[in-house]
């Protein structure tokens, strides 16, 4: 295969969608690439509404699809940020088959030694980390939520971002969901047969406020991946730092495809 004919599938964080990568798609694509970025359940512009998500399955529902949809020779280079980084952790299970490369960009990084809730319990013992934000809880449906408020976005995620780009994010986001039935945890628990298969990249971005460098370092501690690269910038690197990101992802492609 050409190495133009990359297949880039990004996948965006909590509270964000698919528009959050428009800069680096187009990077990638001008270069000749096939890209696909994907709305998770109920993110983006995705018809389904937090309500409806019973498990992580249900919200992740429209990449598995996608995985599964792909033809069996075909691999792609699968991108996360952020929370994101669950998402793709799934994936990769699912389907190592289908997977080239895993990038990881400051994104959760869980593997079969290392848990979802523990990164989770390490990233929010600040007593104020969400700031602004707005947490529900639904004990019936044992599902929790978080919306990123003005100052919370402003000050940990895209603080050295374009304002154009705070501006969209403050207009797009939606309610991110937390799952703790036991489906979920079944559903994010990995084997290094299918999980451990796979090669994986992670990014570290040094700047970030929401996933602190610390935090980041104590998951490649305990998760270690192939390899490390560092981008100097915020949590929306995408936005921050798009072609350097996009560089990175070519050339993560052209090592790993």
């Amino acid at each position: 295969m050409e190495k133009s004919g990359r297949h880039f599938v990004l996948v965006h964080g909590a509270c964000h969608g698919a528009w959050c990568w428009y800069r680096v798609a187009t990077l990638l694509r001008a270069a000749g690439h096939r890209v696909t970025a994907l709305d998770l359940a109920a993110s983006g512009i995705n018809p389904k509404q937090l309500y409806e998500l019973h498990t992580i399955s249900d919200y992740l529902e429209p990449l598995l699809s996608f995985m599964a949809a792909l033809p069996s020779e075909e691999r792609v280079v699968l991108v996360g940020h952020s929370a994101g980084g669950i998402a793709i952790s799934v994936a990769i299970e699912r389907f190592p088959q289908k997977v080239a490369v895993a990038v990881f960009a400051t994104a959760f990084m869980p593997g079969p030694d290392l848990t979802v809730q523990a990164i989770l319990d390490e990233m929010v013992q600040g007593l104020d980390y969400y700031m602004d934000s707005k947490l529900t809880f639904d004990p019936e449906q044992r599902i929790a939520s978080v919306l990123f408020g003005p100052k919370f976005l402003s000050t940990n995620l895209y603080q050295l971002s374009p304002p154009e780009d705070l501006t969209l994010g403050m207009l797009l986001v939606r309610p991110y969901p937390f799952f703790y039935d036991a489906k979920s945890v079944r559903d994010t628990t990995f084997i290094k047969e299918n999980y451990g298969s796979v090669h994986r990249i992670f990014i570290v971005c040094s700047q970030d406020q929401a996933i602190t460098k610390d935090i980041q370092m104590w998951m490649i501690k305990n998760n270690p991946p192939d390899e490390v690269k560092t981008i100097n910038t915020d949590h929306m690197v995408m936005f921050s730092e798009p072609f350097d990101l996009s560089s990175n992802l070519q050339e993560i492609a052209d090592k790993y495809y």
